[in-house]
């Protein structure tokens, strides 16, 4: 398999070099969402914020950014941010590759992690969906007979 090289070494949440990728959820309630990452997830809450920065929460090998809703700012000054309105209505959503999804499933599901359905074989791979407090959805999957490239 062919490498791909980058230029920076290290990612890390503020960046020193380069980039980092982070997702941003929009949340209604801060504490709420931050135990919901760390504790299905695992996830380590690196800031909780200090009211003008937003908390961060490095899940695995990636950052999430969870903030309140709120109108327009200079920034984006037709944007207005909310969680979503109709949870069975979802433009996107955040999507885990696991190497043992029945395992995941197990532990995400004791954790409290609400799962839409047990894992489903389909489309080479198996997959099931969490919602999250404020009603995103996550996708959970494994490769099966998928091949890439």
């Amino acid at each position: 398999m062919d490498e791909v090289q980058v230029e920076q070494k290290n990612y890390q949440m503020p960046p020193h070099e380069g980039f980092t990728i982070a997702h941003f959820l929009t949340v209604a309630d801060l504490k709420r969402s931050a135990e919901f990452y760390k504790t299905v997830f695992g996830g380590e809450i690196v800031s909780m914020g200090d009211g003008n920065a937003p908390p961060y929460i490095k899940i695995a090998n990636t950052w999430l950014i969870i903030n309140v809703g709120g109108g327009p700012t200079p920034d984006k000054p037709t944007v207005t941010l909310r969680p979503p309105p109709d949870p069975n209505e979802i433009s996107s959503f955040m999507n885990i590759r696991v190497a043992d999804i029945q395992a995941c499933y197990k532990l995400w599901k004791s954790r409290g992690a609400e799962f839409l359905t047990e894992p489903i074989a389909k489309y080479g791979e198996i997959r099931c969906y969490i919602r999250d407090p404020d009603g995103y959805i996550i996708e959970v999957g494994q490769s099966t007979d998928l091949t890439y490239g």
